[in-house]
This record gives C-alpha cells, structure tokens and sequence, in this order.
C-alpha cells in the first residue's frame, strides 16, 4: 500500500531530524531522484515539515529577539512556498503514473489531490511524534499524561482512516473511478506583483 510506505518515510524522517533537533542541520535525501522517485519526493516533504514544525515552535517563544522573530517568519514563508512546491511535485508524479488511465464517464473527482492529502499525513506523523513525547514526560502531571495518551490514541486512528482513503483514492484513480485534477496553488505573499506591499518597493 502506498501510505505504508508513506508513514514509514515519513517516521524515518522525523527520527533522523531529532537525532541532531535543530533546524540549522544539513539535509541529505537517502533516495535518489532517478531511481525512487516517490521516495525522494516524500522524503524532502516530510523533512521541510518537520523543520518548520520547530520553526513554529521557536517563533512563539515569548522571549524571541524581534530581529530574530522577523527573519525566523521569512524563513517560515520560504518554507511554506517549499512545502507548496513539494505537493505539486508529488501530484505531477501521479499524474504521470495515471497519464494512461481512462476515466469513466461516471468518474468523479476528489475533494482534494492525492499530493494534499499526503500533505495532512505528514503532518499527521509529526502530531503523533510530538505527542507521544509529551505521554512520556517524566515531570509531567498524570492529568496531562491521560489527556496526551487520549490525544494519541485519536491521533493514531485518524492516521488509520487518512491511510485508509488515501490508498483508496488511488485504487479509485486507477479503476478510472475517480479521475485528477490538479491546480496550481496561487500564493500570493511572495510574489511582487501579487502583495501590495511588496509591489510598492518596486
């Protein structure tokens, strides 16, 4: 099944992250573009998610310096664009391996592309990473440690239902049940003709 290999990508990229734990470490792919391709692709996705989860953490620190905070969001925008960009990739790979599929004239399609439901899966494993650390907690209350244990159950059982659709969706495409339709996510923060701020500096 495709989210097997999904979920366990996805889990090798966040214990190869917090083995170092910070977001200044260099990044190396164990998957070669030309041969594993889908692995490549889920591989960088998921280490641009688990870098700018800490991003997000680092940010709401009460006590950050505003210099610090101000070029922390930049790098936060650029990997929000990366994140963006890597789901495109990943949906023009299955577009590529459904190119010859004939789509039914009852087909439908998908409230969202395969590529963005991978994206909430990888999300996902981050959430459960980070939750069952916090079930972990030596100086943590037994409140807190019930309420965490309550979180990841729901949280392991929502992975088993995206999985579930996921791999269903794509059986569905390849049946030519369902067919894709991909748009271009049309970000506008960063682009200069597109933000009014970033246009008056030109």
């Amino acid at each position: 099944m495709f989210s097997d290999k999904a979920n366990t990508i996805f889990q090798e990229v966040i214990n190869k992250y917090h083995e170092i734990n910070t977001v200044d470490q260099n990044f190396t792919n164990p998957y070669k573009e030309q041969d594993q391709l889908i692995e490549h692709l889920l591989y960088r996705k998921s280490w641009i998610d688990t870098v700018q989860w800490h991003y997000e953490d680092i940010i709401r620190d009460p006590q950050i310096d505003p210099i610090s905070a101000l070029k922390l969001k930049r790098q936060i925008d650029a990997s929000n664009q990366d994140r963006t960009d890597m789901v495109e990739y990943i949906d023009s790979y299955f577009l590529e391996k459904y190119n010859d599929i004939s789509a039914k004239a009852t087909a439908t399609i998908n409230s969202e592309s395969p590529a963005w439901a991978v994206d909430r899966l990888s999300i996902l494993a981050l959430k459960i990473f980070h939750m069952e650390e916090e079930t972990q907690r030596n100086d943590a209350s037994s409140e807190h440690l019930e309420k965490c244990n309550d979180k990841l159950t729901i949280l392991l059982e929502q992975r088993e239902d995206l999985s579930s659709a996921i791999d269903q969706l794509l059986k569905d495409i390849e049946s030519g049940d369902k067919y894709m339709k991909v748009y271009k996510q049309m970000k506008m923060y960063n682009d200069d003709e597109l933000n009014p701020i970033l246009r008056k500096k030109n």
